[in-house]
């Protein structure tokens, strides 16, 4: 069974793990489809099969077991930590080995920590001793002020958005087309859509009507080289004049008769 180590989640394989974790790995790199039954030679090849998928649960179980078991030991471990704390001065050589130890292994002093060595560095003691309280304080007080600015600046950090790239008004696709000048313009005429169906239209076209047709003519602006261009006589014609009263009912009328 593995077995944990240290109390940063670390753990110990035998011999025998270490060959059923190299089999695990390997069926996991290399994966073989599990040997029908009913062959020659078969029943061998799947009681070997058979045999590593147990192994490989039984190894499961047990790295699941490690693991709980080592967060049992670092839990055991902070509360000798904080029993010793507890019982300062008295205790401050095995609560500085025991903190010495845990800051080692990961562990982040808290405020009961630093407080304590603070009290412990006002304290008699040798050169030696005094030497090593004030070494592993000034640990300590640097790894608890990195952890207090690795957690502003993620505090102070603005939250990661998509910012569009902007784009450029005048595109290849869509440039704003020159103008043509008069006597670059083209001679030949511009088609004239007049109607149809639309693509993926399963809708039959529709016949132009010649009425449209000529209406389109004459709005569409004439271009150089392709018709004249239309007079205002062309576009307002002439209202037809009222004709002239008859001179016999002009005659009646002047003389009342009727």
């Amino acid at each position: 069974m593995p077995t944990p180590h240290g109390s940063r989640g670390g753990m110990a394989f035998s011999a025998d793990e270490l060959r059923v974790l190299r089999r695990a790995l390997a069926q996991v790199l290399h994966p073989a489809v599990p040997p029908r039954t009913g062959g020659v030679g078969t029943p061998w090849d799947a009681d070997v099969w058979t045999e590593d998928v147990q192994d490989a649960l039984r190894l499961a179980e047990s790295i699941d077991e490690a693991v709980h078991e080592g967060g049992r030991l670092r839990a055991f471990l902070l509360a000798d930590l904080a029993r010793y704390r507890d019982a300062l001065p008295g205790s401050a050589p095995g609560y500085l080995e025991r903190l010495e130890e845990a800051v080692a292994d990961g562990y982040l002093p808290g405020p009961e920590d630093l407080r304590a060595l603070r009290r412990l560095a006002g304290q008699p003691c040798g050169q030696a001793e005094r030497s090593r309280r004030s070494r592993l304080a000034g640990r300590c007080h640097e790894v608890a002020e990195a952890a207090v600015r690795e957690r502003l600046a993620a505090a102070a950090a603005p939250p990661r958005h998509l910012t569009a790239v902007p784009t450029s008004r005048v595109t290849p696709s869509r440039a704003t087309p020159s103008r043509v000048t008069p006597s670059h313009a083209p001679t030949s005429p511009a088609p004239t859509s007049h109607g149809g169906p639309i693509p993926m239209s399963t809708a039959e076209p529709r016949r132009p009507d010649p009425a449209a047709e000529e209406k389109a003519e004459r709005a569409r602006p004439a271009q150089s080289g392709s018709r004249r261009v239309p007079t205002p006589a062309d576009l307002f014609a002439r209202r037809p004049r009222p004709a002239a009263p008859d001179e016999h009912e002009d005659t009646e009328l002047a003389t009342g008769t009727g």
